[in-house]
């Protein structure tokens, strides 16, 4: 009798039929795989999925997932059984800014690993003889892209999967989930329920709706996109036969929001270029015929007057087209999420049910392997924080949040996106207490979960012309000066040299309580937790396998009550997943009924000192301790910590008090020459003292030693997550590194994940990136071999140069520590 557990897998697409095949691969052979559609074509987006696959994104993630599926699908069949043709791919520009974006994306291939050019126009035209090279300005070339044909591919699986014991049922309707004691039992079918020990829906755009079946909201929204085959393509007769379909590169034409692919002696293009069309999932038949020359839930009749304009441009850039006509065209239902990412993760509600949702064909293999992983072994060896469902706030998979931040994804799928660039709407969903006094300073807002977040003060504008000539900042290019502004110097300046007060409002804080919260806490993190009343310790939350899952800052504030500082919602489903069953610790979310600001400076003692009975005094109120005080008669928690390496504290209070206090410090700091400080100064003083940033800096898929906070860990503290994973490795054992560059000339400033070169080879990558005020020139950090020691040279590639840059020793500014400790 097997004892693997029993697994039902709702939707039998490309990722549900990847899932089965990953997981009885890795002996799990109790696999059920339900599809309300007829086997194998079931009416999904798989069915009608045109296959593309451009293998790079900004995001490493993405690109792994999207190579991977790429590798596997290659590995299923060749010739007249192809399940990936490698066609390669071509980006092609017909603007300056899509022919630089171009360049970046060069630079993201090469961070990842991928292959691929930049050429001009005429390669362009050599590689795709269809496109007119007078209307493009370069292109983009990867040769190991291509076509993936999902629906081969599908019934490769699902037969391999079988082979192993996997069973796949058609025809067969979900009608619920069934669950007892906060787990999983079984799926109910129109056919009779199906035991289950782990659900995994993979239902795609139906997801929403099996996601309803145990109360798990599932942030994606069905939308129609078009496609369309031409008839007959003079050019391509006798180019391509039945077999093969295509040997031209598939090819993006993203400043038309269009992308084309060969149907033998036809063309497909698919478009982006129209409005936004909402599905309702409801008016849809629950099943169909999974033939293509059927009816198909996920093929809409077409919207011919929204594909007019698209298909004059396509003329435009294929001429061969002018010729021709559009033989037929359906709207497809595909998934979209706020953010365009994937929706990976287990209900918070209902264990053993999960989901792998608005998962595209690029990505579906990839995916799939990382949830057999998670389910197996119980960790993604691929990082997963920008696909875990759980990375949205509440407000964020609201009904209307959803349906307005996916359409808006829909319209700007193919647009260059500044990496600072935020939404336009919805904004102004979370403002501290201090929001209407930063509006009159004249805050410039960024937005980040839906929090309103300054990244600098107009009002600070006049004090450019103080700036000392060692502060002024150098002119910036035109992309590394978008969302920015020279005022942040002024700031920077006033934080190292008076006083500045920063909101640190929007940062996630839990409160942990109860009488087993100290050994709660122990287990889940890295360093001591029992220690005084009073305490603040910096520690890490790890994984199994030793990497690093979150940094947190947690302070004790009574015997059985701690404040932990976490860096989003992913730490709240952690530590509530982890609290244990006799309710003897409790987990909170405080961060909407509390507000911090950062009182940070060589002036921050003058400052607060006379508002307080309390001592604040070095002696009193150490490094890394805390204490309840009064300021001006608002009740406070003080923090003596500085991200940005300056005296001061952050100072908590409840969202009531919150513009008092902001007021009564302004008010008293005047005379101190305080000003507001925004994110752009503060990132600047954070990689000056080299404080790392979790998610961009550093992940699961890497361990302290690699990332340099070594230090947070102490494994002779006892038994905590991830400490027999680390017993081998040591800051002396590394083989790769978060490593500081400065920039060699003193200017050119870079944004976050460009390649960086070590003797000619492309050896590692950005990950934060600031220009340093008090030092006078641009930071990097970057993974780097551990080869890369002090005094090395480097080159990062910046869009089309490279820009030299030098391994520095950290922290860049004051390494003993002495402007906190005063």
């Amino acid at each position: 009798m097997s004892t693997t557990p029993r697994v039902v897998i709702i939707g039998a697409g490309i990722v549900g039929a990847n899932l089965a095949d990953e997981l009885t691969a890795r002996g799990w052979n109790r696999v059920t795989v339900l599809d309300q559609g007829p086997l194998p074509l079931t009416g999904g987006s798989t069915s009608h999925a045109p296959g593309l696959v451009y293998q790079t994104a900004a995001s490493k993630t993405m690109t792994e997932f999207a190579a991977y599926t790429v590798e596997k699908l290659l590995s299923l069949g060749s010739g007249d059984s192809w399940c990936f043709n490698q066609v390669g791919g071509l980006e092609v520009a017909t603007t300056p800014e899509r022919l630089a974006d171009l360049h970046r994306k060069q630079g993201w291939a090469a961070s990842w690993g991928v292959p691929g050019e930049v050429v001009g126009p005429q390669e362009c035209a050599r590689l795709h003889p269809l496109l007119d090279p007078d209307q493009v300005l370069g292109g983009f070339h990867t040769p190991t892209d291509g076509l993936a044909k999902a629906s081969r591919a599908v019934v490769v699986l699902a037969r391999r999967a079988e082979s192993r014991g996997a069973e796949f049922r058609g025809s067969t309707r979900v009608t619920g989930i069934s669950h007892s004691g906060g787990r999983v039992t079984g799926v109910q079918t129109d056919s009779g329920e199906v035991p289950a020990d782990i659900v995994v829906s993979c239902a795609g755009f139906w997801g929403q709706v099996v996601g309803d079946m145990v109360g798990m909201r599932v942030p994606l929204l069905p939308l129609a996109h078009q496609y369309v085959r031409t008839g007959q393509v003079a050019e391509l007769v006798g180019r391509n036969d039945d077999r093969i379909e295509a040997g031209l590169p598939i090819l993006r034409h993203q400043d038309q929001d269009l992308y084309y692919r060969e149907h033998n002696d036809c063309v497909g293009i698919g478009s982006y270029a129209h409005r936004p069309m909402p599905v309702n999932i409801s008016a849809l038949p629950e099943d169909g015929n999974g033939t293509t020359e059927g009816t198909m839930p996920s093929k809409l009749p077409f919207t011919e007057e929204d594909f007019a304009p698209s298909w004059e441009q396509s003329r435009l850039l294929l001429p061969s087209l002018r010729q021709a006509k559009v033989e037929a065209g359906f709207n497809g239902v595909m998934s979209f999420t706020p953010d365009g990412g994937p929706l990976i993760g287990e209900s918070p509600d209902v264990s053993g049910f999960w989901i792998a949702e608005a998962v595209w064909v690029t990505h579906s293999a990839g995916v799939a392997r990382s949830v057999a992983q998670l389910l197996v072994d119980g960790r993604s060896e691929i990082e997963l924080h920008g696909c875990n469902v759980h990375r949205f706030d509440e407000i964020e998979t609201t009904e209307h949040h959803v349906n307005e931040t996916s359409k808006q994804n829909f319209v700007e799928v193919y647009d260059v996106r500044h990496p600072l660039q935020p939404k336009d709407s919805p904004r102004d969903l979370r403002v501290s207490p201090f929001h209407a006094r930063q509006k009159e300073l004249g805050a410039f807002f960024l937005e980040a979960h839906g929090w309103e977040r300054p990244h600098w003060y107009e009002a600070n504008a006049p004090l450019l012309e103080e700036l000392p000539p060692e502060w002024q900042p150098p002119a910036r290019d035109d992309w590394s000066a978008m969302y920015h502004s020279p005022i942040a110097a002024v700031e920077a300046w006033k934080t190292r040299t008076a006083v500045a007060m920063y909101d640190m409002t929007p940062l996630k804080r839990i409160e942990v309580s109860g009488p087993g919260a100290v050994t709660f806490l122990e287990r889940l993190t890295t360093s001591k937790m029992d220690k005084s009343v009073g305490a603040v310790t910096y520690t890490l939350a790890l994984d199994d396998a030793g990497g690093i899952r979150s940094d947190l800052t947690v302070a004790r504030l009574a015997r059985d009550l701690f404040q932990v500082g976490a860096n989003g919602n992913l730490d709240l489903d952690y530590f509530r997943r982890q609290a244990p069953s006799d309710h003897s610790v409790q987990i909170r979310d405080i961060t909407g009924g509390t507000c911090c600001v950062g009182v940070w400076g060589p002036l921050a003692r003058a400052l607060v000192q006379p508002l307080s009975h309390q001592d604040f005094s070095h002696e009193s109120l150490k490094f890394f301790r805390c204490m309840p005080a009064h300021i001006a008669g608002v009740p406070v928690t003080a923090m003596r910590l500085s991200y940005v390496g300056e005296l001061g504290w952050e100072i908590y209070t409840s969202a009531e008090y919150g513009q008092k206090l902001w007021d009564v410090l302004w008010e008293a700091g005047r005379e101190l020459g305080v000003v507001a400080a925004g994110r752009a100064a503060f990132n600047s003083l954070r990689l000056e003292k080299g404080y790392r940033a979790w998610g961009t800096d550093m992940t699961t898929e890497h361990n302290p030693y690699e990332a340099g906070v070594g230090f947070a860990v102490r494994p002779q503290k006892g038994e905590f997550i991830g400490r027999d994973a680390l017993t081998g490795p040591g800051n002396d054992t590394v083989t790769r590194r978060l490593t500081c560059l400065t920039i060699d000339d003193g200017r050119s400033v870079v944004l976050g994940h460009e390649p960086v070169f070590l003797d000619g080879r492309a050896a590692g990558y950005v990950t934060s990136a600031a220009f340093g005020h008090t030092i006078g020139k641009p930071i990097a950090y970057a993974w780097l071999p551990a080869e890369a020691t002090v005094g090395t040279a480097v080159d990062i590639q910046y869009f089309d140069r490279t820009i030299r840059a030098t391994v520095t020793a950290e922290p860049l500014v004051d390494p003993e520590m002495a402007r906190i400790r005063r």
